[in-house]
């Protein structure tokens, strides 16, 4: 396994500068770019070693994925993505569950509906929906943020078994902001 931290020349710790990381990734790449090399045997390097430039600078960016690469380099394998949802998140579970479960009857059937007036009619309550994903959707970005700011309070101090909770509420809060993006876009249409 490559350890995406060595390649960037970044600590390992669980909070990363995003725009030291960004600045950090342009320079290496820039200089392992395909395109500066003619030569097939040095093009062909180059893009290896572009791509795994990309990859790692892709792992880092993102907290869940930086946590998951950590906990892996750290006990040798990856960590389980199954756990039981965290009291700090359950209400935000059922939020954005009863959330879900309450819009997608509404979009089957706005989705379902071929006659474009009819189609119109539905845009006041698809405008209520956004407002009310558009409202979990703030919250689950502040939690996130939250959770940003302890890692980069545990970068000196920090263990496997500390880092693992987090990764877990980054899982699923991340999931969570995935659904309620696909379901904005939907209700936009």
């Amino acid at each position: 396994m490559t350890d995406a931290f060595a390649l960037l020349d970044e600590p390992r710790q669980p909070w990363l500068d995003p725009a030291a990381l960004k600045e950090k990734f342009l320079a290496r790449s820039a200089t392992t770019h395909p395109d500066k090399f003619t030569d097939p045997t040095e093009k062909s390097a180059a893009q290896t070693r572009f791509a795994e430039l990309n990859t790692a600078h892709e792992t880092l960016r993102n907290s869940k994925r930086r946590l998951q690469h950590l906990l892996t380099l750290e006990r040798g394998r990856k960590p389980d993505e199954v756990h039981d949802i965290l009291p700090a998140t359950a209400e935000l579970f059922q939020q954005v569950g009863q959330l879900l479960r309450d819009i997608d009857p509404f979009l089957a059937q706005r989705e379902a509906e071929t006659s474009p007036l009819l189609k119109a009619q539905t845009y006041p309550q698809a405008l209520d929906w956004l407002d009310q994903v558009n409202t979990l959707q703030n919250t689950l970005t502040q939690t996130l943020q939250t959770h940003d700011t302890q890692l980069l309070s545990l970068n000196k101090n920090w263990t496997p078994e500390t880092l693992e909770p987090l990764y877990h509420q980054y899982s699923y809060l991340q999931k969570w902001q995935e659904q309620l993006t696909d379901r904005a876009v939907r209700l936009g249409f």
